[in-house]
């Protein structure tokens, strides 16, 4: 209602333009914009297996999460969300996603948020993501997101849809719980799904309204397919593809574009991202 919130803090010297838009597109949904983004997977692959050979088991998800937290660190307008018309700068990098205990049908599913400070190299958020798999595999019960809801679905029915109107009406006064914060998957930076581990090409998956999210992001299977390469010639190149939904109102395309470029950058190039940033950059306008 005043500004205030405790994942995140009011900019104040946001450009005209960026902050007209939040009024005259008031839902996320309103500001969402695709694209997809071929990820060449040589350099990917041949990493990988270096490291499987020093008993290091890497995965594509592993790399994908360390390039993005390195864009948001790089690239700190990304790490922006707007609620009720104003544009808050978040605290740190949050990255959501789904896990299911197995490969089943009936097997359950939980959703993990991890908090990151951008500073962190590929193997520290490899160990990271481990860590938050293994334990909430292990223990589902365990899992904020789980917890939460579990504990809004014992009210009834006719009590429960205008309990959570409620706090939805606090999320945009900016007086919601902290625990619900945290414990909310769609208060984050992005939300990733890996649709490459059932064997699926991408989607353009919407931007929840509820919540903060900024951008989501879905991994698809690799394939071979006609590319060209640095000297204008065709070949055929391991590809993946990554369907990015993007919330407009952050910030300008020329911004975006080359945020998306050097997400890129790093994902085909792990080793870059071996090394953990010295300096995270501020925003701006914070």
């Amino acid at each position: 209602m005043f500004g205030f919130r405790s994942d995140g803090k009011k900019l104040k010297n946001v450009d005209p333009i960026i902050r007209f838009t939040t009024y005259i597109m008031p839902k996320r949904y309103d500001a969402q914009v695709e694209m997809v983004k071929e990820i060449r997977c040589e350099e990917i692959d041949k990493y990988i297996r270096e490291k499987n050979e020093q008993g290091i088991k890497l995965s594509y998800m592993h790399i994908v999460i360390a390039g993005l937290v390195r864009m948001y660190a790089l690239r700190p307008k990304l790490n922006r969300f707007v609620m009720s018309g104003r544009v808050y700068r978040r605290n740190k990098i949050y990255i959501s996603f789904t896990i299911k205990q197995r490969l089943v049908d009936e097997a359950d599913e939980a959703t993990i948020k991890i908090a990151f400070s951008g500073h962190e190299s590929l193997m520290q958020i490899k160990d990271m993501i481990d860590t938050e798999i293994a334990k909430n595999v292990s223990n589902l019960n365990s899992n904020k997101t789980v917890k939460t809801a579990n504990g809004f679905l014992k009210l009834p029915h006719f009590i429960l849809k205008p309990t959570l109107g409620f706090v939805k009406w606090l999320d945009k006064c900016g007086m919601m719980p902290k625990k619900i914060i945290e414990a909310s998957p769609f208060h984050t930076s992005c939300f990733l799904t890996n649709m490459k581990s059932i064997g699926t090409n991408f989607v353009y998956h919407h931007i929840y309204d509820f919540g903060t999210t900024g951008l989501f992001v879905s991994m698809g299977k690799e394939k071979y397919e006609p590319c060209i390469d640095a000297f204008g010639k065709y070949e055929i190149g391991k590809v993946m593809k990554l369907g990015l939904v993007i919330d407009e109102r952050l910030c300008d395309g020329l911004y975006y574009a080359k945020a998306i470029k050097i997400g890129t950058k790093h994902i085909q190039n792990p080793k870059l991202l071996e090394e953990g940033l010295k300096e995270v950059l501020t925003d701006p306008d914070a």
